[in-house]
């Protein structure tokens, strides 16, 4: 498979994009929620817009570039658009991991004002293990096979999520906050926003870290499906990070944007499970059957489509039942 964007010529444009990420986190923790305070729904609004618009921005610029590039406009158009269409996918999955933290945040108790720091650092790890995951992604796809099982898998996942009722989450149950658990001793009750606590000169853990650690394994589960996902849209490893990143880097502000009203989205997830299979299908059948690449700009369209169907759907048939 031959990429636009092989990683031995394009190193300093991930090298770039992490250390354009690292600073806008920096900003983020250091400057802009330095103290731990409740967000409100105005700035949850304002960082959600201004995350959208850096995606935007930066598909923009990566326009431009690969054009400078390639000197192909069609090429340019193609990457772009894959761009878009990877970053609406990923962002409409990671819908998904709000309502984890809606359940999760209540299941620890976590006061609002020390939601935000939580996340931060459940957004490093979740960064990191994307990474890994995009890596492992990138090496297994230059075998053909791949794509037939990554296919099926996402169809089945698709057709599980459309069918299976909801589980309810139990972290108590959860192997890893268990380890936790065993491991160091935690505290009943917060102190601050600090993770860990020293008390009568024994390290402890407060149930923030815990609840951090539940986070962290939540997304590792996500990635098994959205990292497959995109894969389906884009060959691209170097689309598929930026992507990827950028929907992750938003999903914060639209927690705390949505937390309130998630329960008029009940029909959403029947939207997001066809999304998932339509791109299982894209990848196993119809990238094979139109030449080997579907059509972006349809792609594009089926998928907002069926986003914004099943949400409005949700919206409107719960407004009138409430």
């Amino acid at each position: 498979m031959e990429l636009l964007f092989p990683f031995a010529e394009y190193w300093w444009a991930y090298l770039g994009f992490i250390v354009f990420v690292g600073l806008m986190l920096v900003l983020d923790l250091g400057v802009f929620h330095r103290k731990a305070h409740e967000v409100s729904l105005k700035e949850a609004a304002g960082w959600t817009v201004v995350w959208i618009a850096l995606a935007l921005l930066f598909n923009v610029g990566f326009y431009y570039f690969s054009l400078h590039q390639f000197q192909d406009v069609g090429i340019a158009k193609q990457v772009s658009l894959e761009f878009l269409t990877g970053y609406v996918v990923e962002k409409s999955l990671a819908v998904d991991n709000i309502f984890v933290f809606v359940v999760v945040f209540s299941y620890f108790g976590v006061p609002l004002k020390y939601q935000h720091r939580v996340l931060f650092f459940g957004i490093l790890g979740a960064l990191l293990f994307r990474g890994v995951f995009i890596g492992l992604g990138s090496f297994l796809m230059r075998f053909s096979w791949v794509e037939w099982v990554f296919g099926a898998f996402l169809i089945l996942t698709g057709i599980k999520m459309m069918f299976t009722p909801e589980a309810a989450i139990r972290p108590e149950d959860n192997l890893l906050v268990r380890g936790v658990r065993r491991l160091i001793p935690v505290t009943n009750e917060f102190h601050g926003q600090q993770l860990f606590v020293k008390l009568s000169g024994v390290l402890y853990a407060t149930p923030l870290f815990v609840c951090l650690i539940f986070l962290e394994f939540t997304d590792v589960v996500f990635a098994v499906d959205s990292v497959p996902a995109i894969f389906a849209l884009t060959k691209e490893p170097l689309i598929v990070f930026t992507s990827n990143i950028f929907a992750i880097l938003g999903l914060r502000a639209m927690y705390f944007m949505l937390a309130g009203v998630m329960e008029r989205f009940e029909y959403l997830k029947y939207g997001l499970a066809l999304v998932l299979i339509f791109v299982g299908l894209k990848m196993a059948y119809l990238n094979h059957a139109f030449g080997g690449k579907f059509p972006v700009t349809w792609s594009l369209a089926i998928i907002g489509a069926l986003i914004f169907g099943s949400g409005a759907f949700s919206w409107l048939k719960t407004k009138k039942t409430t």
